[in-house]
């Protein structure tokens, strides 16, 4: 090894010692996420000596210093520092380097020893310094922008750069920051947190990534992780989330294909109308949204990739859409109950593409070309956030919607279990005996129209005496599945008593046989 020798030089220097309390006051004003941010960054500022702006290299934006050849007195007035503003705004910074000092200074300037000869600076501005003052170079001088800036983005590696130096210089310009607010983000670290490098070969290439997955993949990955730690990538993630984008997509080409025949202007049904789970989808869809802005006004991208996530499966596809197959695809096409789960999902799938547009970009404008509209717009970007809905929801109408979901859970556990022991193939071959007796019978006598539709069984029973074989997660429920009794419908696939009653139709049940008249 060879020794290193250091060796003391003249610098320049900024003095931010009589700015400190000013940069604390600002600092407070600011909103930093994490908010850890502000304590981390008025350490910083409070123990940091003074700035060191110059730096020895035959690059870099000049500091316009000039000195007197005969004494050596540096000088810089206002009359110099405004001669080489103007030099630079005609020719550019290079100019520096064209013109001797006597020709970029004021014709007649004098040092105080009388010489008129002068050397220009050959230090050059620490980088630092010039990245700092762009929220001057770019936001106060465009008339298109605005100062100061909404937000700094930036990785937690620079409260000691890009956030302090632009603060600093902001202080000493305007006395307030630069920025409004400050995030910063974690770095991106290989499946098992190690810091990427050309030496472990772990390095992820993102032009690779949306060669093979796409950019909205990639995109996904950046809102589903929670960048305010390290951030991690590799290939099993990615599959991960081609999965999840997988439903995600899915759950729209289910809606578009059942839509197709679907009129905006003609065909909607008005919320009165619609059925009670119809109104129950939409308050699931107002939840997601309400929670969804909320989540972008935090910058929280990794919880709206949750929400939509959770509803696209949870309460879409393992729910709604599959009880909604009856209408959609049994009743006549121009049906009152048709046009009612028509209505329903073409608002959540307009609702839906316009929240996850900022993230998916190019699966919501292919969406949205598809999309049946009132509007004209060319492209989602343009229609904007959905409106909240103007209908309420009350707190009865949702408990008992809430109350169903967790009965139909232990009813679907049941019919597993019939399934795996080959008394029953699908759902509708089912016969369900739901046992409970005082308030939770009263509540099933209450909703026992919609049992079979939203249980997806052909028949169910409600009892207040005897046990089921089966006992669930609802407390005072039992269940008992068999085997439906009569004959299966060709059509709509449900056992009915009333198949082959029809002469025309012997395979139907009496209501597919009235549709198909």
């Amino acid at each position: 090894k060879h020794p290193v020798l250091c060796r003391a030089t003249e610098q320049w220097f900024c003095s931010v010692d009589d700015s400190k309390e000013k940069t604390f006051e600002s600092i407070h004003g600011v909103a930093w996420l994490p908010e850890w941010g502000e304590d981390r960054i008025t350490g910083m500022v409070r123990d940091r000596s003074d700035w060191c702006i110059s730096r020895q290299r035959l690059w870099g934006v000049p500091i316009p210093i000039f000195y007197c050849k005969e004494c050596g007195k540096e000088l810089i007035t206002r009359e110099s520092i405004n001669a080489v503003a103007a030099l630079f705004r005609k020719e550019g910074s290079n100019a520096w380097y064209r013109h001797d000092a006597n020709e970029i200074l004021p014709e007649g300037t004098t040092c105080a020893c009388g010489c008129h000869s002068f050397t220009k600076e050959k230090d050059v501005m620490d980088v630092w310094f010039d990245s700092g003052v762009t929220h001057a170079a770019v936001l106060a001088t465009r008339p298109d922008l605005h100062w100061p800036a909404d937000i700094y983005l930036e990785g937690n590696d620079q409260y000691r750069g890009w956030f302090q130096s632009s603060l600093l210089t902001s202080i000493a310009w305007k006395g307030v920051a630069p920025y409004k607010m400050v995030i910063t983000h974690g770095m991106v670290v290989d499946g098992d947190g190690r810091k990427m490098s050309k030496s472990l070969g772990n390095g992820i290439v993102p032009g690779d990534i949306v060669k093979k997955y796409g950019a909205d993949i990639l995109r996904l990955w950046v809102a589903s992780s929670d960048y305010q730690g390290d951030v991690r990538i590799s290939e099993g993630i990615l599959k991960q989330l081609s999965e999840v984008y997988r439903k995600i997509r899915n759950t729209a080409r289910y809606i578009l294909g059942n839509i197709s025949d679907f009129d905006v202007e003609k065909d909607a049904v008005p919320f009165d109308e619609l059925q009670p789970i119809d109104k129950w989808a939409l308050w699931r869809l107002d939840d997601l949204q309400k929670n969804v802005y909320a989540a972008y006004e935090r910058y929280e991208f990794h919880t709206i990739f949750h929400a939509v996530h959770n509803f696209c499966v949870v309460d879409m596809s393992n729910f709604y859409l599959d009880v909604l197959k009856d209408r959609l695809y049994v009743e006549k096409a121009d049906s009152i109950g048709r046009r009612a789960a028509q209505t329903v999902i073409h608002h959540i799938l307009d609702s839906l593409t316009r929240l996850m547009a900022p993230i998916l970009v190019f699966t919501a404008e292919e969406i949205w070309r598809y999309l049946p509209h009132k509007e004209e717009e060319s492209s989602v970007m343009y229609a904007g956030m959905p409106a909240l809905s103007e209908q309420t929801f009350d707190g009865e109408f949702v408990t008992r919607w809430e109350r169903l979901h967790t009965i139909r859970d232990d009813v679907k556990k049941a019919l597993e279990i019939a399934r795996a022991a080959h008394e029953i193939g699908g759902s509708l071959d089912a016969e369900v005996t739901l046992y409970a007796n005082g308030e939770l019978g009263e509540f099933l006598n209450t909703v026992k129209e919609d049992l079979p539709t939203v249980l997806i069984v052909s028949y169910v029973h409600l009892e207040t005496e005897g046990e089921g074989s089966f006992h669930g997660d609802v407390e005072g429920l039992s269940i008992t599945v068999s085997h439906a009794h009569g004959e299966k419908c060709a059509r709509c696939w449900t056992y009915d008593d009333t198949v082959g009653k029809s002469a025309d139709h012997p395979t139907l049940c009496d209501r597919c046989a009235e549709i198909i008249k």
